[in-house]
């Protein structure tokens, strides 16, 4: 069965706005290492029948670019989604998704430093008023709380996140015609998991309570390595195959919307003004980047 390509996105924008909720909602339940590792420990076991040919065929591409790959493992498995549930324990949800939206941003200004690829005046006046917009999301648009700098260091940490999911971005996409993507996805997997291997055990050994394996936590990990991982992914690759990735990069500002509605209806968060200007001013930014 075929679906509309415009479906594809909209299904993995939700699956990545859950994300974010439910790293949320398991807070204080299984630690952040724990957590991101078996999301993706069951993402390879998933992915792996599918891939495999794949990377079987393009293994000597994978293993002459090495480097970028333990870069790509790195970046964008074993720290990104391990630092957002880090992040969610001292901050919202609603918050660490609306920063999200930052990644075209970031992405346009590790362009310029390390690609020296010039930007437009749209993109300087867009990046500006995105960066303002979280300015305002960091301080709950209070002045007093810029002046003391009083920022909440769970924002801090997703920030560094979206910085290290960016620098996965801006790789995939300048290795684009070197590194194959299902191959590389799956290689990626492996070695992130691996990487988190000893991260996960110290955190185990020194937990004061032990974890409560509960229908909760299991089915955080079901959602997060099937859903928000292979589901998600093969969703939008396939969209931005259809429709073209500029047209589709403008489904991510969706991510912020979804996690918004599930973190306001299933975990009890409450939406305030500051997060709506702040958000839509993040948004706002990024469009006028796109814009030629």
């Amino acid at each position: 069965m075929k679906f509309p390509p415009h479906l594809l996105l909209v299904v993995a924008t939700i699956l990545w706005g859950g994300n974010f909720v439910i790293g949320r909602a398991v807070t204080g339940e299984i630690p952040p290492f724990t957590l991101a590792l078996l999301r993706w420990c069951l993402a390879f076991l998933v992915f792996f029948p599918i891939a495999f040919k794949h990377a079987k065929r393009d293994w000597l591409q994978i293993k002459q670019h090495w480097p970028i790959v333990i870069v790509l493992a790195f970046t964008g498995v074993a720290s990104f989604n391990t630092l957002v549930y880090i992040g969610v324990y001292y901050t919202t949800s609603i918050n660490a998704s609306l920063m999200n939206s930052l990644t075209p941003i970031f992405l346009y200004i590790l362009s310029f430093v390390f690609l020296k690829i010039k930007v437009t005046r749209n993109q300087i006046i867009g990046t500006a008023i995105s960066l303002t917009g979280v300015l305002f999301i960091l301080t709950k648009g209070s002045f007093e709380n810029l002046i003391n700098f009083k920022f909440n260091i769970g924002d801090l940490i997703v920030i560094v996140a979206i910085l290290c999911w960016s620098i996965y971005s801006l790789l995939v996409k300048q290795y684009s015609d070197r590194l194959p993507g299902f191959s590389t996805f799956l290689v990626s997997i492996g070695i992130g998991a691996i990487m988190l291997i000893p991260f996960s055990a110290y955190e185990i050994a020194t937990l004061e309570n032990p974890i409560v394996w509960s229908g909760k936590i299991i089915g955080a990990i079901l959602f997060l390595g099937i859903f928000a991982s292979i589901v998600a992914f093969l969703s939008w690759n396939k969209g931005v195959v259809s429709i073209g990735a500029n047209r589709a990069g403008i489904f991510l500002n969706l991510i912020p919307v979804f996690a918004t509605i599930f973190a306001t209806i299933f975990i009890g968060e409450q939406l305030y003004l500051a997060q709506i200007i702040g958000g839509l001013a993040v948004i706002g930014g990024v469009i006028l980047t796109n814009r030629t």
